[in-house]
Parts: structure tokens; C-alpha cells; sequence
């Protein structure tokens, strides 16, 4: 009986646990509260990227718009597939040492992001300019 409550706990962590990072993340704008974006979060070559799938945007709105604002080799690419998070690192339980890209306004931010400790579902996105930092919070998607 032990071994079999044992081995329930064990794996029940690791499923929480091993949800990370990795998968699809509806982005919500800190000044607003409105649903920005759905993300994509992957593993390449050891090291976190996310990229833009989507984009919600109102009717009068241009529905594929480019990164005009970029100044590296974003520049004018379509948002939608654009790489925005770049270079993450997992150390000491945060993702960190690597930029996030605002396509509004086209500046890069060194970046840190984390998992909700009260809610697997919820990433905890921080970008920072110098002494000032801005955090949202992404909603997991299916």
C-alpha cells in the first residue's frame, strides 16, 4: 500500500512538474487586461524561444501587421511567427538570461519568467529596462 501511495505522489509531481514551460501561452496586456497574443514556447538546442501564433486584434485593425518599430533583424518581419522571447536559460527555478521583444514598440528587454507557485497554468513574464520591469501573466492554452 505504501508503495502504491508512494509512487501516486511521485507521479502526480512530475506531471505537475513536468507541464514547464514548453506549450502554448495566451499573453495578457498588464495595462489593459485584455488577451494580447497566443505564444509559443519551445526548446531549441538547449535554451527557451517563443514565438506569436496569433494575434487578437480589433476589426479595424491591420490583421498581419510587421514590426516596423524593430531595430535588429526583426525588422519589418510579420509578427505572426515572429520570435519574441530568445536565449532562456532554466537556473535556480527561473528562466532567465535571455530578451523578450515588444513588437508594439519594438524594444528588446532582457527577460526572466516563471511558473505561478499557486498556479501551474499561469506564467509570471517579466522584462526589464535597467531598474524598471514590467511582469504580466500568460494563461496556459490547449
Amino acid at each position: 500500500m505504501k508503495l502504491i501511495l508512494t509512487t501516486s505522489l511521485l507521479l502526480s509531481s512530475m506531471l505537475l512538474f513536468g507541464q514547464g514551460v514548453i506549450g502554448r501561452w495566451q499573453t495578457i496586456d498588464d495595462e489593459t487586461g485584455k488577451a494580447k497574443s497566443v505564444v509559443e514556447i519551445f526548446e531549441r538546442n538547449g535554451k527557451i524561444y517563443g514565438k506569436i501564433l496569433q494575434l487578437y486584434r480589433e476589426p479595424d485593425q491591420d490583421q498581419n501587421p510587421k514590426c516596423e518599430k524593430c531595430e535588429d533583424d526583426r525588422k519589418g518581419q510579420q509578427i505572426i511567427g515572429m520570435e519574441i522571447v530568445r536565449d532562456m536559460k532554466l537556473q535556480d527555478g527561473y528562466y532567465q538570461d535571455g530578451t523578450i521583444c515588444d513588437p508594439k514598440n519594438g524594444k528588446i528587454y532582457k527577460c526572466e519568467f516563471w511558473i505561478d507557485s499557486n498556479d501551474p497554468n499561469k506564467l509570471q513574464v517579466r522584462g526589464y529596462w535597467g531598474f524598471f520591469y514590467r511582469t504580466q501573466t500568460w494563461n496556459r492554452t490547449y
